[in-house]
């Protein structure tokens, strides 16, 4: 039976499976896999209310398995997309070991990745807003700022508690600033914030006009509107640094605040940086029937795609696109594995764009139309309450909107800790903790007990080399050659080691002077007694 695999779980793959699922015919032998990293598909246009908790944090999202009933699903990040063997490949699970995919047809929809590598300190202290985590931990940060204002008597301190940055002057910038303002604004008398007290929300965008996608009317009436509410505005600027109390700007301006919420900038996602095909600006290139040139039945949709308008200009990333890809996509799928001859062609160049400014206003430009105010914020919640995807989530969502004009906002902090990076683990002996021709993933360090080191030698045969004790370590030279695992290790007594991620390992060799130097010497000297032991050639 034939395959067709959807790299990514946005709007772009898990519609292109939803419409797959109606194309397809009980005669067609054809299966659908989307592999994705969560099992849900986030509906981003709302995803700046769950800050202020105008729709509940489950709302907002649609389990995938109920959108594409007759696919299957895996939740696993992809490790590598292999064009030429037709073999995406998938992190380990549960178990060391990696999952291959085979594929007749792929359809990639990876979307974009946020990038601060040329920003100092936003790594480390900005929040990205991107997907349904980001908006719980900017929540979370808001509410847990604000009640540590209301307590704390260093004036200098809680003014910079009560500073709170948005970088990106587009419609998710906007937005989030909206809901934030708004929030802060009904909610700091539960908290008891002192009477006198100002809280400040400022938006720093690189152009001299908010939301670039519409009208210059539109965009200063949004300005405006904001502007009334409190909310400031440092246009013609951007974020190039930031510590855990101070975000710098491009002009030299220093703003004392605890919070930055980043909405830029975007980069292209690692796998189709590393896709061996035509792309443009980081972006796959596409024929008018997005399929990929010179790659026979691969198509790519959605942000990761340079899919060109009828006007000739680039397809924008927003949902209403990359849904009407996946339509085209799906399509080809269908009429490639049935053989026929014609191929549908993206011919859509919008129908127009709308985005919330909070308590009840908004700005929208549809087919022509530019409307602003109460109107546009009714048809705004009335476009996205119908575009949003499955009948039990509209129904939610409306109920949510419905108790939000008459109930006052939630405060609960959901605190969930991040899981450990460094963690310890208990094996029993003769366990194996991982074995030859595994992913390098994570090294170890031997608490207490005993572990030993085999070669499999390929004849059902077996070597043990080396065995190490407390305090020793192994697993780094997988990490450090990026490669698979050259030897298992199996316990032979009860041990506890101390697992490290690679992303830890990494920052320790990266920052911590004299530890690379340290592995690369013991590294090197394990090579050397392998090597005079006849085990590596």
């Amino acid at each position: 039976m034939k395959h067709v695999v959807i790299a990514g779980g946005g709007f772009g793959g898990v519609y292109a499976a939803m419409h797959l699922g109606k194309l397809l015919r009980s005669v067609d032998a054809l299966d659908v896999t989307v592999i994705n990293r969560e099992n849900y598909m986030v509906f981003q246009p709302l995803l700046p209310e769950v800050i202020s908790g105008s729709i509940d944090l489950l709302h907002c999202i649609t389990p995938i398995r109920r959108l594409c009933p007759g696919a299957q699903l895996i939740s696993r990040e992809i490790e590598e997309i292999d064009l030429q063997r037709k073999v995406v490949t998938t992190a380990p699970g549960f178990g060391p070991r990696p999952l291959e995919v085979p594929y007749d047809y792929l359809i990639v929809a990876l979307g974009t990745v946020n990038d601060f590598s040329s920003m100092p300190g936003l790594k480390e202290h900005a929040l990205p807003f991107k997907n349904m985590a980001d908006a719980l931990l900017v929540r979370n940060r808001i509410i847990q700022v604000l009640e540590e204002a209301a307590v704390e008597q260093d004036p200098e301190i809680r003014r910079s508690l009560l500073s709170f940055v948005v970088t990106g002057g587009g419609f998710s910038g906007v937005e989030v600033a909206a809901e934030i303002n708004d929030f802060i604004y009904e909610v700091r008398k539960v908290i008891r914030l002192r009477s006198d007290e100002k809280f400040r929300v400022i938006l720093v965008h690189s152009r001299d006009r908010i939301l670039p996608e519409l009208t210059p009317r539109l965009g200063d009436y949004a300005r405006r509107i904001l502007e009334r509410r409190g909310v400031e505005f440092f246009l013609d600027d951007r974020v190039t640094e930031a510590t855990a109390d101070t975000v710098v700007l491009k002009s030299g301006r220093k703003i004392d605040a605890r919070t930055l919420i980043s909405t830029v900038p975007s980069a292209p996602h690692p796998l189709v940086t590393a896709l061996q095909c035509a792309k443009e600006n980081g972006r796959i290139i596409t024929d008018p029937t997005l399929a990929m040139p010179n790659l026979e039945h691969h198509w790519a949709v959605g942000d990761c795609a340079q899919i060109i308008q009828p006007d000739g200009t680039p397809s924008p990333p927003t949902a209403q696109f990359a849904v009407r890809q996946a339509a085209v996509a799906a399509a080809n799928v269908v009429a490639s594995h049935r053989g026929a001859t014609g191929r549908r062609r993206f011919g859509f160049s919008g129908l127009g764009k709308a985005g919330a400014l909070g308590r009840r206003s908004a700005v929208v430009e549809v087919m022509g139309f530019a409307v602003s105010g109460l109107p546009a914020w009714f048809f705004w919640r009335t476009l996205y309450w119908w575009k949003m995807p499955g009948l039990d989530r509209k129904i939610r969502v409306g109920v949510d909107w419905a108790l939000d004009l008459i109930l006052p906002r939630d405060l609960v902090q959901l605190k969930i800790d991040p899981s450990e990076s460094f963690s310890l683990e208990h094996y029993e002996a003769g366990d194996f903790i991982f074995r030859q021709g595994d992913p390098g993933d994570r090294m170890y360090v031997i608490v207490g007990g005993e572990v030993e080191v085999i070669i499999d030698e390929g004849t059902a045969t077996e070597r043990a080399v080396a065995r190490l004790y407390a305090k020793q370590y192994f697993g780094e030279m997988a990490l450090f050659t990026g490669t698979s695992r050259s030897a298992s290790v199996r316990t032979v007594t009860t041990v506890d080691v101390m697992s490290i991620s690679r992303s830890d390992f990494e920052s320790l060799i990266g920052n911590i002077p004299g530890i690379k130097d340290v592995f690369e010497k013991e590294i090197s000297r394990r090579y050397r007694e392998l090597t005079s032991a006849g085990i590596i050639k």
